[in-house]
């Protein structure tokens, strides 16, 4: 089983899902319906686990390019399980990482479908954009933007399953924030970290292609447009999150985001990068656990 969460990257994806419980208490302002909750907690983790394990599938190539001299680097905190990448490094069968993503991928249609039938568009857009992602890999540094939309995914899918018809222009709102999170705090830095593995086989990463100055400024960037609309996210939600949310909010984004965004556009050291991803990582969690104490608190 361990190598099968591998492939998933399990514990990867239970911070992510956090972005999406967050996103479906912003807009909604309170916990909904058992029934729905619960089933859309096992759509959430279901579809999380399928797409990270198609990555590993549609890569699998590339990664076993990448590391045919040696294994994967130290990595970071949140990567740090020694079976990582367990089908490039013949720890597991393709075909035993094909039904699981199966298993897993159609559980999520099929909660999708009692949820919200919309949402089984997003379901299945989602492993096209994660298999275009993948086979962008030597072609175009655009790759990232493509990740920034699958990850925008999941917090979508949450808000439609409580708020059917949302706005739209609050909706790319949230997108944006979300795009500018993945490019920033995940995909760059996680790209910087496997800048040499990368190289090896002529990959089209940010990092590589123009260089650790310039992604250094664009990392920073992104992190300063997360904080910067992260305070404004609160217009889009019914409960009254004021000035105190803002400053907490604020808080989270300067500690996860900015101190070590800074650091890594000063220093332009590889562990800086994949210090910056674990904070990042994180962010999601401490978005949901301060929109949990406002949802919580007696009115």
């Amino acid at each position: 089983m361990r190598k099968f969460l591998a492939l998933s990257r399990s514990t990867h994806g239970v911070l992510d899902i956090a972005m999406t419980g967050f996103a479906a208490l912003l807009w909604l302002g309170h916990f909904p319906a058992l029934p729905v909750l619960v089933v859309a907690l096992v759509t959430a983790a279901a579809g999380y686990t399928a797409l990270y394990a198609l990555n590993d599938l549609v890569g699998v190539k590339v990664d076993r390019e990448k590391f045919a001299a040696a294994g994967p680097n130290a990595g970071y905190s949140v990567e740090a399980s020694e079976l990582r990448y367990p089908i490039a490094r013949g720890k597991l069968s393709l075909g035993s990482g094909m039904a699981w993503f199966a298993f897993w991928y159609l559980l999520a249609l099929a909660g999708a479908c009692w949820l919200n039938p919309f949402l089984v568009v997003i379901v299945l857009l989602a492993p096209v954009l994660e298999t275009l992602y993948c086979l962008l890999f030597k072609v175009t540094y655009w790759r990232a933007l493509v990740s920034g939309l699958v990850k925008s995914l999941g917090p979508i899918a949450a808000v439609l399953v409580v708020v059917p018809r949302p706005s739209l222009a609050w909706l790319g709102l949230m997108v944006a924030w979300l795009v500018a999170w993945e490019i920033g705090g995940q995909n760059i830095p996680a790209d910087w970290n496997d800048v040499e593995e990368d190289r090896r086989v002529g990959a089209r990463t940010i990092p590589l292609v123009f260089g650790p100055r310039v992604a250094g400024g664009v990392v920073l960037a992104a992190l300063i447009v997360i904080v910067t609309l992260s305070l404004v996210l609160p217009v889009m939600s019914p409960l009254e999150l004021g000035l105190p949310y803002r400053l907490a909010t604020f808080a989270i984004g300067f500690v996860l985001l900015l101190v070590p965004g800074f650091q890594l556009f000063r220093s332009h050291e590889g562990r800086r990068a994949a210090r910056l991803f674990d904070r990042a990582s994180l962010y999601p969690v401490a978005q949901l656990a301060l929109i949990l104490i406002f949802v919580l608190l007696p009115e």
